[in-house]
């Protein structure tokens, strides 16, 4: 015989309606409560229709995630997994679904956030990248409808509840570092100049440089995909310079590895020949060779505080428009050499 709400309720030692309410996640119950009527859910096996709940109240206990690209391309990059678990931890304590759209190029994308939003498919959108220029953002925007960016938006700053670190500040932080340890050549490798991670952590670079009062070399700027081979590509482009750089600062470390594989084919070394700093501290950057220097962004903490905030979002449209800085840290490692001594 199938367990009801009545034997949760009896075992718990609370009313029928409180085990709905704790099913509804109501803010009227107790923490304790909470935990004392999910206990005896599961002890007893109970099993809440979802579906039919979900009908009731017009949810889908469900948040959608948007990928910047093709999921086959964007999962190359450690970055997405880790804060994929952020937010999935967050949702699961929360009894929430993922619902991940795998778009190829924009259109699709576009299309996939329609049928997302149309389709009361989800409660609620993160876009895990913020671009220049975003129709998608621009639809969210339009049609009032819960979302959170990874990233400080373009536009609608005032009215978009955002996650991110302050890039430029750690952008300039990463720089001065290499230049505190004599560099004065120093390279600029980012992703697409249509993302604005991009453009911040290229502003807080150039913006060190100008400070120390060290040359504004353009041919020191290149832009590559976050992808390995990216990297590649940059370095060749580097090295053939008259005067290449003695150190570089790289937007992502997934393009560091390129990077350093490169270097390697150059007969180079790093860091001898060269200095890396770089930005995000995947799991990848402690076992290159050599270790990374790299800006720690705290990948999980903004995919979590990004799925508590749409949540919070979604169970009240009216929650005024957030923006979460999280903290950054930089893990000095050994892929970053001192020339004061050489000049």
């Amino acid at each position: 015989m199938a367990v009801t709400i009545k034997d949760v309720a009896k075992k718990a030692n609370v009313a029928a309606s409180t085990v709905s309410r704790v099913i509804s996640d109501s803010p009227r119950i107790s923490l304790d409560t909470k935990k004392r009527v999910k206990k005896a859910m599961k002890e007893l096996g109970y099993h809440p229709n979802v579906n039919a709940r979900n009908l009731a109240v017009r949810s889908s206990q469900a948040i959608g995630v948007i990928m910047p690209s093709s999921a086959d391309k964007a999962l190359q990059n450690p970055f997405f997994p880790e804060i994929l678990r952020g937010i999935g931890t967050s949702a699961h304590e929360t009894d929430y679904s993922l619902y991940i759209s795998t778009g190829g190029n924009e259109e699709q994308i576009y299309e996939e956030v329609q049928r997302m939003v149309y389709g009361n498919r989800v409660d609620g959108i993160i876009l895990l990248y913020s671009k220049v220029s975003d129709s998608v953002l621009d639809f969210l925007v339009d049609s009032n409808f819960p979302f959170v960016v990874v990233g400080k938006p373009y536009e609608y700053e005032s009215r978009v509840t955002y996650v991110d670190n302050n890039n430029i500040s750690a952008s300039k932080d990463i720089t001065n570092h290499l230049i505190d340890l004599g560099h004065q050549h120093i390279a600029f490798i980012g992703g697409s100049t249509d993302l604005v991670v991009t453009v911040d952590r290229l502003t807080g670079y150039q913006a060190a440089i100008k400070n120390a009062n060290l040359p504004n070399n353009q041919d020191y700027i290149v832009h590559a995909e976050f992808l390995k081979s990216g990297g590649r590509k940059a370095v060749e482009r580097l090295f053939s310079l008259e005067m290449p750089p003695t150190a570089m600062v790289i937007a992502d470390d997934i393009i560091s590895l390129g990077v350093l594989n490169m270097i390697e084919e150059l007969g180079l070394d790093c860091p001898e020949d060269v200095s890396i700093a770089s930005f995000n501290n995947l799991y990848l950057s402690e076992i290159t060779r050599p270790p990374l220097t790299t800006v720690d962004i705290n990948i999980y903490t903004l995919g979590a505080q990004a799925a508590k905030c749409l949540i919070e979002k979604a169970k009240d449209k009216n929650e005024p428009a957030k923006r979460i800085i999280v903290p950054y840290e930089i893990k000095y490692r050994n892929s970053v050499r001192d020339i004061r001594s050489l000049q």
